[in-house]
């Protein structure tokens, strides 16, 4: 990694919202292959991070580079190309990233027929295929999400975004909201998933438990500054700042 380029960098981010600093001289970098987690409180900064990341904030200093170029610096259109065909986002509430008045396949098969594919065989045969990848049984092809459980929502989500094959996948919160269980269940499918397709993904969490097991690395923000980052497991193991003891400790005596 160390001769590497980074598939995604943000150098000295700077956003305020009045006279809160929202993201205060935030660097950090991605790269092929990782998972990087984004912890911390409420407050922190670390959703606004990942919104500016993704795109959907431009910040008032600094930049936010993908391969090499300046996100904020494109055109809207080629901007959206990219959220469209090499960038996915996975929503807290699977409501906001699927077709909640469509079928499950109609969910994964938009996204393709939107990339050009025509041929409807082809098309339901690899929805079936994600539905699988995903653990939803086939038979549910045709059922509306509002007819699945919220971890069944979460995970055909994740197909919907993956069917695309991105190179980096942005996730905020991905298990929040979820019963122990389920939550469980959806972090092995995430880990496999993220394994085996060799995504770069960013993930927004404030709990140390995701971040553990699913992150190569780990930032840790306090009021919109990166105070720590390192490997996941020396930063949770042997943190060296105070906040971020504090958390380790929170979670230890929960």
């Amino acid at each position: 990694m160390a001769n590497e380029a980074p598939l995604l960098a943000a150098r000295d981010l700077a956003l305020r919202f009045g006279r809160i600093a929202a993201l205060d001289g935030v660097s950090i970098a991605v790269w092929p292959g990782e998972v990087l987690a984004v912890v911390g409180e409420s407050g922190s900064g670390k959703t606004t991070l990942l919104r500016a990341l993704h795109g959907d904030l431009a910040p008032d200093g600094g930049q936010v580079l993908y391969a090499g170029r300046d996100i904020h610096a494109m055109a809207e259109p080629e901007r959206r190309w990219l959220a469209r065909n090499e960038w996915g986002f996975v929503h807290q509430n699977p409501r906001d990233g699927l077709r909640m008045a469509i079928s499950a396949g109609g969910n994964i098969g938009e996204r393709l027929m939107a990339a050009g594919a025509r041929h409807w065989g082809k098309i339901r045969a690899t929805a079936i295929d994600w539905l699988a990848r995903v653990e939803i049984p086939a038979d549910r092809i045709d059922d509306p999400p509002r007819k699945f459980s919220g971890g069944m929502q979460q995970r055909l989500q994740i197909a919907r975004v993956l069917v695309m094959n991105p190179r980096i996948v942005f996730m905020d919160e991905p298990t929040g909201g979820l019963d122990v269980s389920v939550q469980a269940r959806l972090l092995d499918l995430i880990r496999r998933l993220t394994h085996e397709l060799k995504l770069a993904s960013v993930i927004v969490t404030h709990d140390l438990a995701v971040a553990r097991l699913l992150a190569d690395r780990t930032v840790v923000m306090r009021e919109g500054q990166v105070v720590e980052q390192g490997l996941t497991d020396q930063v949770l193991d042997d943190p060296h700042h105070a906040y971020t003891q504090l958390l380790v400790s929170s979670v230890l005596q929960a």
